[in-house]
């Protein structure tokens, strides 16, 4: 855990700024050394915790429907096949921000400029 707070607290110092962090139930950020450690950064952390199970909110799920979409049909012959299939389609969609965009504004969690 130790680990991941101290990735936390690089960020902040590359990026400069606040972190906004959310996150899901996962035992690792429920736990109370993870607790104290966002309280004592209150200042420049802030964390939101989605409910138990909350794919609307969660702007990935609008990205992993995108792939499965374009790979539901597919007949691979093996694991590297599908994961061909699957970095392909992720480079498509980074290039393509508005469905990046669409995914995250269908949560009701856009960015504003």
């Amino acid at each position: 855990m130790r680990d991941f707070r101290d990735l936390i607290v690089r960020a902040r110092i590359q990026l400069g700024g606040p972190i906004v962090l959310v996150w899901d139930n996962l035992r690792l950020h429920l736990t109370a050394d993870m607790r104290a450690f966002i309280e004592t950064n209150g200042e420049w952390l802030t964390v939101f915790h989605l409910p138990t199970y909350a794919p609307g909110l969660n702007p990935q799920e609008g990205i992993w429907s995108l792939v499965k979409r374009e790979i539901g049909n597919l007949a691979a012959a093996d694991l590297t096949q599908i994961t061909r299939a699957v970095k392909r389609r992720l480079k498509r969609i980074q290039y393509r921000p508005e469905l990046v965009d669409g995914c995250l504004e269908t949560t009701g969690l856009a960015l504003e400029d």
